[in-house]
C-alpha cells in the first residue's frame, strides 16, 4: 500500500481519515476476487469474530464458518462448555443451517422463545421418530394464545428437500413451489436441517472454512493468566484449529511467557497474540511464538479504553506499521476493533491485516448469544458489553472470593451493557457478511487486485477532512 503522491502523514490515522483510489483494473467482476487469507486459519473470507462473551457462541461459530470466516469462542467460558462447542460446530452441514425443533404438543409460546434464534425464523415441528410433520413461522404465532399447542396452528403442506441436493437444484425446488425455506430430510425422512432460498444461493458463493477433515472451523481463546499451557491443550485436544492468546495489553513479559509456553507444545495450529499497536509489539510477540498478532487497543465500540486511560492508537495507522513488520518476520496481522462500516473492512485489509475482526458490529444479530428484546418502541436489540468491563470481569473472576471480586469490580474499562440494534434489513450475521463482502470484493476490483496480497500491493490511500469523509455518506433523506 502506498499514500497517493506518496505524501505520508507525519500524524496517525484511523479508518475515517483516509480514502482509496481507484487504479487501472483488469478484474472485470467482483465475483472474480480471492478472498482467501494465507495466514494458516482457512478463512475463505477476512473476517474473524471477536472473542466476546455477547457476540462469539455456538451459532455464531457455525454460521460464520459456514460462510468462510472463523469465530473464536471466548477465554471466560469453562472448558468442558468450549470442548462441547466445538464438537457441535464440526458436526453442522457445510449447506443447510441447523434447524429449530418442536413437538406437537410444544405451545406458542416456546416457538415463540426460540424463533429469534435462528434466522430462518421457523420451527420444525417433528413426530417421536424426528420427521418433520409441520412447519411455525411467526406470522403463524400471531394472534394466538401463547399455550396453545403447535398442531393447532402449524402448517402441515410440508415441502421436503432431499439431504445431499445440490444447492442449485434445491434452490429450483423452492422456488417452484413458491417456498421460502424447506426441512432438509434423509432417506428415512427424518429432519437433518433447514434451507432457505437465500442460504442456497449463498451456498454457490461462499466456500466453507474447514478443516483437514472437511468439518467447519472454530478458534477459541486463552488467558495469560492460570495454567495458560494446560488450557490451550485442552483445547487443542477438543479440535480447535486457531489458539488465540487475548488480552488487553499483549506488549507484557506475562505475554511473551504465556506464547513461548504455547508455541512450547507445538500445536500444529496458528497461535494468535494480541493486543498491541506497536511494531515493537509486533516484533516480540512473533519473536516469542506468535503466527498472527492481533492489532488494536481502544477502538471497539464497547471499549472505553482511551477514554479512561489515552492508552491506544488511531487503527488505521497501527494496522498499517505493524502489519510491514509482521510481513518481514513472515507473520501477519489481523485487525481487531473499530470497524463500523465495509469500507472499514476494505481498509484494514489495504492495510496489511489478514483477517479483520468483529464484535459489537456483529452483536446486533439472529446469532449473537443472549435473547432479542424489545425497546418501548417495538423495536429489537440484544445486549452487548466490554470484555474489560464490571461485567465481564464477574464472569472472569467467579471463582475468587467475594474479597477479591469485589476489589477487581471497582475498576473497569468497558461498557457492561449496551444495546445493539438488530437492523431489520439485515438481522442476520450472514446478511452484515453479504454487506462487508460485496465491499470488499468491489475495492478490490477498484485497485485491480485479485487476491488479498494484490490488494495490500496495490491500494493506493489518501487523507481526508472530516467534510471528504461526510460527503463519500449517502443521504437518506433529501436535504
Amino acid at each position: 500500500m502506498r499514500f497517493l503522491n506518496d505524501q505520508v502523514p507525519q500524524h496517525d490515522l484511523t479508518y475515517s481519515d483516509v480514502f482509496m483510489v481507484p487504479g487501472r483494473s483488469t478484474v472485470g467482476s467482483r465475483l472474480s476476487v480471492d478472498l482467501s487469507s494465507t495466514d494458516g486459519t482457512g478463512t475463505t473470507i477476512p473476517l474473524v469474530v471477536a472473542n466476546m462473551t455477547a457476540v462469539a457462541g455456538r451459532r455464531m461459530a457455525e454460521t460464520v464458518a459456514r460462510r468462510g470466516g472463523i469465530t473464536v469462542i471466548p477465554q471466560d467460558i469453562p472448558i468442558d462448555v468450549v470442548s462441547e462447542v466445538i464438537a457441535w460446530t464440526k458436526q453442522r452441514d457445510l449447506v443447510h443451517d441447523t434447524a429449530i425443533t418442536l413437538n406437537p404438543t410444544s405451545t406458542v409460546g416456546e416457538a415463540l422463545n426460540l424463533l429469534p434464534k435462528r434466522a430462518h425464523n421457523a420451527v420444525i415441528v417433528i413426530d417421536e421418530d424426528s420427521r418433520p410433520v409441520g412447519v411455525v413461522t411467526e406470522a403463524d404465532c400471531a394472534g394466538v394464545d401463547r399455550f396453545s399447542q403447535l398442531r393447532d396452528v402449524m402448517s402441515t403442506e410440508l415441502l421436503t428437500v432431499p439431504a445431499g441436493t445440490e444447492p442449485r437444484e434445491a434452490f429450483g425446488i423452492l422456488h417452484d413451489f413458491r417456498h421460502r425455506l424447506a426441512p432438509v430430510v434423509n432417506g428415512d425422512g427424518a429432519l437433518q436441517g433447514v434451507l432457505t432460498r437465500t442460504g442456497a444461493l449463498r451456498s454457490t458463493l461462499y466456500t466453507p472454512a474447514v478443516d483437514a477433515g472437511g468439518n467447519l472451523r472454530v478458534a477459541a481463546a486463552v488467558g495469560v493468566n492460570g495454567d495458560v499451557a494446560g488450557r490451550a491443550a485442552e483445547l487443542l485436544a477438543a479440535g480447535v484449529d486457531t489458539l488465540v492468546i487475548d488480552t488487553a495489553h499483549g506488549h507484557q513479559e506475562k505475554m511473551t511467557a504465556a506464547v513461548a509456553k504455547v508455541r512450547a507444545l507445538s500445536p500444529g495450529v496458528p497461535i494468535v497474540a494480541g493486543n498491541i499497536v506497536t511494531p515493537q509489539g509486533t516484533r516480540d510477540l512473533i519473536e516469542a511464538g506468535a503466527d498472527i498478532v492481533k492489532v488494536g487497543v481502544g477502538p471497539g465500540a464497547m471499549c472505553t479504553t482511551r477514554m479512561m486511560t489515552a492508552v491506544g492508537r488511531p487503527q488505521f495507522s497501527a494496522v498499517l506499521e505493524c502489519a510491514e513488520t509482521a510481513r518481514e518476520l513472515g507473520g501477519h496481522v489481523w485487525a481487531d476493533g473499530g470497524v463500523r462500516h465495509p469500507r472499514d473492512v476494505a481498509l484494514a485489509l489495504a492495510a496489511g491485516a489478514s483477517n479483520v475482526m468483529v464484535g459489537s458490529w456483529f452483536a446486533g444479530t439472529y446469532e449473537s448469544p443472549g435473547d432479542v428484546m424489545r425497546d418501548a418502541e417495538g423495536r429489537q436489540y440484544k445486549e452487548s458489553f466490554g470484555m474489560a468491563s464490571a461485567r465481564a470481569v464477574r464472569l472472569r473472576t467467579s471463582d475468587d472470593s467475594p474479597f477479591d471480586r469485589a476489589r477487581k469490580a471497582l475498576f473497569e474499562e468497558g461498557i457492561s451493557t449496551g444495546r445493539m440494534y438488530l437492523d431489520p434489513e439485515r438481522p442476520s450475521v450472514e446478511d452484515l457478511v453479504d454487506q462487508i463482502v460485496a465491499g470488499v470484493r468491489s475495492s478490490m476490483t477498484y485497485a485491480g487486485a485479485t487476491t488479498l496480497a494484490e490488494f495490500t500491493e496495490r491500494a493506493v490511500v489518501g487523507v481526508q477532512s472530516s467534510a471528504g469523509y461526510n460527503e463519500g455518506r449517502p443521504v437518506h433523506t433529501s436535504w
